[in-house]
């Protein structure tokens, strides 16, 4: 009788709001995220840019490639071998064909009469054990055609022979890479939607066509993300079609812009969060930023991406290789592409050392797939926790400032009660260090990053959500909402609040219902439905809900309802901030797929919600 009465009222809250029902929180009784390509981890190996630029040619990438077969990288996993921008020569008018830079690349050069052809040159990857990959724009024309004006190998030619982005041509240019020449890897950049638009200088110096933006650098706001997200979808359509065996990634690059947190997994396998990475700390600060709150938007076969690897350069090279470990450690924590950007003809052992950290690519390559979280944040040192498989957790902390600092790693960020021993292992002195209880206190250089893992954390009895983060789906939430008094970020392109938070609110506070601190759980707008693969292993779920303190407005109230399989199973009385937490649970026997949908009523923006201690018991 109660389930029925439950489903009875569900059917009349979803007449009675229109939100419900069309705006995405509507439960679909399963998993909605799609699984597309080969990228049930993020994927490792090589890319020319930043060793080379432009300048690129088929020696180097060889020597590259070879070196990751000799110096052993290969077989610990890096087999993506990637060609960026600088390889093409011109769009054939005649026909749209591409044409081939064969001057760099004379493999390409046709042969009787034939098309030049990056067969051979693929081929040739195949047969020492690699994925090959290429780059394209999804707009007219390419990243350096604006940003890379005296390079020597820019397209050549007349205004339309210059053209060589996928515009117009995208299931042609497509078909050519994965088709005929066989590619296994795309990069699709974005500056063909950005940096030609009317009146621009590079549009009138150099003879391009404009088109408006979609991308307006100097204003996220205008971005036409709608737009943006369609260009990207139709090249995923087209790339699935001509790789039926979906032996393929589809790397997305709008560098965070064009709102790519909110469908960069429904359409490809990665998205760059950040402009480009840079050989400075703060650079690569900056890009880890741009991933490190976005936990929940990533999972296997689909994942973040700071940008590549810049180890071996600037602040990164040989003479500081406390900062390139910590590179290294922050990118294999928070399940980033481990793309090599260095010429390794002449790799010295020390930075191959770190490439070659068998332990740490373990952490970025778990077939969990769980991004890692921030746990806290203490003076200049942040610690990052990462739930890995066989019962195990890596845990990060990092020194961003230019000082020693020192950091109490607790057993409530490890999310273990106060009593259970912690036994640690260094992941790159590989030293065992005693066991503690409670806390141990750890003191860091400059830049360091401290990174370990420990074993038997497990919990047989129930799973915090927190600690499952690849397997939440964000299938709904708004598109917008207005900083609260103080908000400070980090907050998408756009300057909103940072999405669905692991152990926070979207405001990057500590969940806080009614002046109550709640250690664990998600925080998330209102007029949200998060899914969850429960996949029929547990009996329960539980939570303690309510309207965070950090939202902007005590205005309107807020219902939470927990669907399993498309059923109700339970729901809370109508709630507002100030008002304590309630409990809310429900049985899953047998539920695969766990909706928690929060819906507001009232004028205002959606309010934060917390669903604080959410957990799954076995």
């Amino acid at each position: 009788m109660l389930r029925k009465l439950l489903i009875a009222s569900a059917a009349s809250l979803l007449a009675a709001s229109p939100a419900l029902a069309q705006d995405g929180l509507q439960p679909t009784g399963r998993w909605t995220a799609p699984r597309m390509g080969a990228a049930a981890t993020p994927p490792m190996g090589w890319n020319a840019w930043n060793a080379f630029r432009t300048e690129v040619d088929e020696a180097k990438v060889m020597g590259s490639a070879q070196a990751l077969r000799d110096t052993g990288l290969a077989r610990l996993g890096y087999r993506y071998v990637n060609l960026d921008d600088g390889w093409w020569l011109q769009r054939r008018t005649s026909d749209g064909r591409l044409q081939i830079r064969t001057a760099l690349f004379p493999s390409a050069t046709p042969k009787d009469g034939g098309e030049a052809s990056f067969k051979p040159f693929v081929d040739r990857m195949h047969a020492m054990g690699f994925k090959a990959g290429i780059y394209t724009d999804v707009g007219r024309n390419a990243c350096s055609q604006a940003w890379d004006l005296k390079s020597p190998n820019l397209p050549v030619g007349t205004v339309q022979e210059r053209e060589v982005g996928l515009e117009g041509h995208v299931d042609q240019d497509i078909g050519l890479f994965f088709g005929e020449w066989g590619f296994d890897y795309v990069k699709v950049d974005a500056c063909g939607l950005a940096d030609y638009a009317p009146g621009s200088a590079v549009v009138a110096k150099n003879g391009y066509r404009p088109s408006d933006p979609l991308i307006v650098r100097k204003d996220p706001t205008a971005d036409r993300s709608q737009a943006v997200r369609d260009l990207y979808l139709e090249v995923g359509q087209s790339i699935a079609r001509h790789s039926p065996d979906g032996d393929y990634v589809f790397s997305i690059c709008t560098w965070g812009r064009g709102d790519v947190r909110a469908w960069g997994g429904q359409v490809g396998n990665l998205w760059r969060t950040s402009p480009d990475i840079g050989s400075r700390w703060s650079s690569m600060l900056r890009s880890f930023d741009s991933v490190a709150t976005r936990t929940l938007y990533a999972r296997p076969g689909a994942w973040n991406d700071p940008d590549m690897l810049f180890i071996g350069a600037g602040d990164f090279d040989e003479a500081h290789l406390t900062e390139a470990r910590s590179h290294f450690t922050l990118w294999a924590m928070v399940n980033a592409p481990l793309l090599i950007g260095y010429d390794l003809r002449d790799a010295p052992r020390s930075l191959l050392d770190i490439w070659g950290n068998a332990d740490l690519i373990a952490v970025n390559q778990d077939p969990l797939g769980n991004q890692a979280a921030l746990a806290a944040h203490q003076g200049d040192v942040q610690i990052l926790v990462k739930t890995l498989s066989g019962g195990r957790t890596a845990v990060a902390l990092l020194n961003r400032g230019d000082k020693p600092a020192g950091a109490t790693l607790s057993s409530q960020h490890l999310r273990l009660a106060a009593d259970v021993p912690i036994a640690l292992r260094d992941l790159w002195s590989k030293a065992d260090l005693p066991p503690f209880k409670g806390g141990r206190r750890f003191e860091l250089g400059p830049h360091e990053t401290l990174v370990f893992e420990t074993r038997d954390t497990a919990s047989a009895g129930s799973v915090l959500l927190s600690e499952m983060p690849a397997r939440i789906h964000v299938a709904q939430e708004p598109t917008w909402a207005p900083p609260a008094d103080g908000f400070d970020g980090p907050a998408d392109a756009a300057g909103r609040p940072g999405g669905a938070q692991i152990d926070a609110s979207p405001y990057r506070t500590p969940l806080t219902v009614a002046g109550r601190t709640i250690p664990h759980g998600v925080g998330v707008l209102a007029n949200s439905r998060l899914e969850v693969r429960a996949e029929a292993e547990f009996k329960r779920f539980s939570a303690r809900v309510g309207v965070d303190d950090a939202s902007p407005s005590a205005l309107g109230e807020v219902r939470f309802l927990v669907y399993g399989d498309g059923q109700l199973l339970a729901r809370s009385k109508p709630l507002r901030r100030g008002q304590p937490p309630v409990d809310l649970t429900a049985r899953l026997q047998g539920v695969r797929t766990l909706e928690l949908v929060a819906v507001a009523h009232g004028e205002g923006p959606p309010p934060a919600v917390a669903w604080g201690g959410a957990k799954l018991a076995r």
